[in-house]
């Protein structure tokens, strides 16, 4: 799909997004109960026109306590 219209919902109201790629398309999520779910950074990745596959969240360690 190369002009997806997304409905995103930011845990305070709903967005409505239109983007076209001019050169490439769109890897969607699979819809799994009417639904696709994505992280905050995953749909960033994927309105940017990116592989939002790769997105990870990345483990912070707690800073050790200095004597």
């Amino acid at each position: 799909m190369h002009t997806p219209v997304t409905i995103y919902w930011d845990g305070s109201g709903i967005v409505l997004a239109y983007k076209r790629l001019e050169e490439h398309t769109f890897t969607w999520p699979v819809i799994k109960d009417g639904l696709m779910t994505l992280t905050h950074a995953q749909f960033e990745a994927l309105f940017a026109g990116l592989d939002w596959r790769r997105v990870h969240a990345v483990q912070a360690r707690m800073p050790e306590t200095i004597e």
